[in-house]
């Protein structure tokens, strides 16, 4: 018997579905924390244990006498904090493993399920996998320093503590298109216009890239009403393909959409100047500042229909059986940017040096147009304000963990086409 491709992505379906069944049974029925695993949390008022006041001098005191601390982490911009860091705590020492989203889970599931425990800190997007996998089955712990909870909104809290928001975007070349934006619909990349001229980091390699993409799919509904606002007709799905987010994802593979293996190298480009004809970049809204950096011309299209920024959170948490709990807790705080910060705070740039980087501490780094503090008293970036102007969809934790698999599988398969 001939096998189509309308059968296989039926097959596709009921795997898909069957899988998510498991993993949610699987998520239920997460072992209860061990007693040994109870005691280390109690020791150190972590999880079940956590308690709404902090003496932050002793933490300190016992961080030093800890004297390090690890970060496992899918942005190896944390790097650039090291010097700084250790400077305001002396006598700890700072190590970042700089692994990706992928490879930050993987590595810490590895490690634990062999007994060993080296992760003090865990930062990473790919936010089902963190929540379903990794909290769920206590491999994380959830921590929010108590001087700054009244100073993060629950959502960025609850049920992980969020690093900062960060949201993919489409960028376009200012020389190319001088007048502006040359789309106002995101259906208008899967038109013959823009054949070939499309780019995104592969979705198969990047957290951040699928997460885009599946932000848009989960709003199948939205989708459509964007497309007969373009086109004035109903969308007609290909054969097999369930609705219209998954087929923009179908239509945008047919196009000839270009697939580049790093995000900076996609921005440049589609950036670069004295292009004629430079494609339209899919690509983390952080890419913005190599207009600086690089002397790149792109810009946002901030006026999308239905949406121009899919958001998607980077998580941070302590690691179970961390070594260095105390350094963990501090190395948090840090990253969360100095308490005395306020909306009136003037920033300057480079953020990354002087008084600015003392200030804004960890955040420095990701102190830019494409990033946004779980805080809500610190102050947006110069070029920052265009966040608030677009129109976003965040991405759900819940989605990526039941959909994640089927998108990717869909993706190979008409990518291959």
């Amino acid at each position: 018997m001939k096998l189509t491709k309308r059968y296989f992505l039926q097959m596709l379906t009921r795997l898909a579905t069957v899988a998510l069944l498991s993993s949610t049974a699987s998520i239920s029925s997460a072992q209860e924390v061990s007693a040994e695993l109870d005691a280390w949390l109690k020791e150190n008022a972590l999880g079940a244990h956590a308690m709404g006041e902090e003496n932050w001098d002793e933490i300190v005191a016992a961080a030093k006498e800890e004297g390090e601390v690890s970060v496992y982490t899918a942005s190896g911009r944390i790097a650039k904090v090291v010097d700084h860091f250790q400077a305001l705590y002396p006598g700890i020492t700072l190590t970042v493993y700089d692994l990706g989203s992928v490879k930050t889970i993987e590595k810490t599931v590895r490690e634990q399920d062999a007994g060993i425990f080296t992760a003090d800190v865990v930062t990473t997007g790919n936010s089902g996998q963190v929540i379903h996998e990794l909290l769920a089955n206590n491999r994380i712990f959830n921590y929010v320093p108590a001087h700054f909870k009244d100073k993060i909104p629950e959502e960025n809290r609850d049920p992980l503590l969020i690093r900062v928001n960060e949201a993919m975007v489409f960028f376009y070349n200012t020389e190319t298109y001088p007048e502006g934006a040359p789309i106002s619909n995101v259906w208008e990349l899967t038109q013959e216009e823009f054949r070939g001229r499309v780019g995104i980091k592969d979705p198969m390699g990047s957290g951040s890239s699928l997460m885009g993409l599946a932000v848009l799919v989960q709003f199948p509904d939205e989708m459509a009403a964007a497309y007969k606002r373009l086109t004035g007709e109903d969308i007609v799905l290909g054969d097999g393909v369930p609705d219209a987010g998954y087929e923009f994802v179908r239509r945008l593979l047919a196009n000839d959409v270009v697939i580049f293996k790093s995000g900076s190298k996609l921005a440049d480009a589609a950036g670069a100047k004295g292009q004629d004809d430079a494609m339209i970049a899919m690509t983390s809204m952080t890419y913005i500042s190599r207009n600086d950096d690089k002397g790149n011309v792109n810009a946002i299209i901030s006026d999308l229909d239905p949406a121009s920024r899919m958001v998607y959170p980077n998580f941070m948490s302590i690691g179970a059986n961390a070594p260095n709990p105390n350094a963990a807790k501090v190395l948090i705080a840090y990253l969360l940017g100095s308490p005395d910060i306020t909306l009136e705070t003037k920033l300057e740039k480079p953020y990354i040096e002087g008084a600015s980087f003392d200030l804004l501490q960890g955040l420095a780094p990701y102190h830019d147009a494409g990033s946004v503090s779980p805080r809500n008293d610190v102050p947006l970036p110069l070029g920052g304000e265009i966040w608030d102007e677009m129109v976003g969809w965040n991405v759900s934790a819940d989605f990526m963990w039941e959909q994640g698999p089927r998108l990717r599988d869909f993706w190979l398969i008409h990518s291959s086409q």
